[in-house]
């Protein structure tokens, strides 16, 4: 699946690092708001 301009993200759950503790959320829980996702490959690991 591409970009899909102008068609709303589908929902999913994804842990999350916010206020020092990982905790789960999902894309429904901001609807109505702007969200921005940034996604770092490997960030937080040992390599």
């Amino acid at each position: 699946m591409g970009v899909m301009v102008g068609k709303k993200a589908p929902d999913f759950t994804a842990k999350a690092f916010h206020k020092g503790a990982e905790k789960e959320i999902k894309l429904s829980d901001f609807n109505g708001k702007w969200v921005m996702l940034c996604f770092y490959p490997a960030d937080f690991t040992c390599v």
